[in-house]
């Protein structure tokens, strides 16, 4: 079984949040800041039917529904990670980011989002 994600340390967040903010994030605010939020993501829609995908950094099972375990999931997000971070924080609404690659069921995350 995959290891869940974590939360961060909120004070990490915040600095790192800041710095993505301020345009001046490096490569590992931006991992920190993508993981975090797609824990918050496991943890407010818990399930293994929909992949949501942030390459290079992470890729999470989320919503309830019928499991997948092998090959490609039948439902899939995948985004960049200032486009994930910018839906997660609220920044953009779900639908208003052209960068974001959604297919199958149960893909819409507005329930969901923003993460706080």
């Amino acid at each position: 079984m995959p290891r869940r994600l974590v939360p961060a340390d909120p004070a990490a967040v915040s600095d790192a949040l800041g710095r993505w903010r301020a345009g001046g994030a490096d490569r590992a605010d931006l991992k920190l800041l993508v993981k975090h939020y797609l824990a918050l993501l496991q943890e407010r829609a818990p399930g293994a039917s929909v992949e949501v995908r942030v390459p290079p950094y992470a890729a999470v099972q989320v919503i309830e529904g019928v499991r997948h375990t092998r090959g490609t999931p039948p439902a899939v997000v995948e985004t960049d990670a200032d486009t994930w971070l910018r839906l997660a924080t609220g920044d953009s609404p779900w639908g208003s980011e052209p960068r974001v690659s959604v297919s199958g069921e149960r893909t819409d995350l507005s329930p969901y989002l923003p993460l706080r």
